[in-house]
């Protein structure tokens, strides 16, 4: 398996608009098996600033294949980076009042008392 992604890899990039695959070349191929040599998925946040700056140039390349051949043979998928938009955090509410908990959670803390 590690002479198919050496030689015909490609890596997977997850975006907004879905899986885009790009063809690296080889010396690419073998620093991104270097990456991806003990996860097959990592954010873009985790890699270091040579690390982004090389995948962006493999991105603004026009380099994009598809995943399945013509003739059915599939690529092997050197790893998968995550590019998707940070997700804004959910704001906390400092005024939560007791009539703000669901029913079900205060029907449990009155079961509670009961027993």
């Amino acid at each position: 398996m590690w002479m198919e992604k050496l030689f015909a890899g490609v890596l997977r990039v997850l975006t907004p608009l879905g899986a885009r695959y790009i063809q690296p070349s080889f010396a690419q191929r073998i620093y991104l098996l270097w990456i991806f040599r003990h996860f097959r998925v990592l954010p873009l946040q985790v890699l270091t600033p040579r690390q982004r700056r090389v995948i962006d140039a493999m991105c603004v390349e026009p380099q994009f294949v598809p995943l399945t051949e013509a003739n059915g043979w599939e690529a092997p998928i050197l790893g998968t980076l995550e590019r998707r938009p940070p997700i804004a955090p959910t704001p906390v509410r400092d005024n939560a009042r007791v009539s703000d908990v669901s029913p079900f959670a205060t029907d449990l803390s009155n079961a509670e008392r009961r027993s």
